[in-house]
């Protein structure tokens, strides 16, 4: 299944220097694991803000929810979600 997943992320301006640099490459490192796996196979940067619009091609929305959640920045993040389907209009 594949889901548009649209990250704001939004962490806090008091946050310690050390821990906010060690979260950031945990993120990168699990993200880049998701990417090489072909889990997420699209990952665009918003030009001006910390966001991103990203693809994900998963089994479910279970797996969809584990991944999300597994991601060293999610407690501080919004995350949008839409479901996608096949266009009847697509060509091959």
């Amino acid at each position: 299944m594949l889901y548009h997943v649209r990250m704001d992320v939004r962490l806090p301006p008091d946050l310690d220097p050390a821990v906010r640099d060690a979260l950031i490459a945990r993120e990168k490192e699990y993200s880049q694991q998701l990417q090489r796996s072909g889990k997420w196979p699209h990952i665009w940067r918003i030009a001006g803000e910390y966001a991103n619009y990203s693809v994900l091609d998963v089994a479910d929305h279970d797996e969809l929810h584990q991944i999300l959640s597994n991601l060293p920045l999610f407690p501080y993040m919004d995350i949008q979600v839409t479901a996608l389907a096949r266009h009847p209009s697509k060509v091959d």
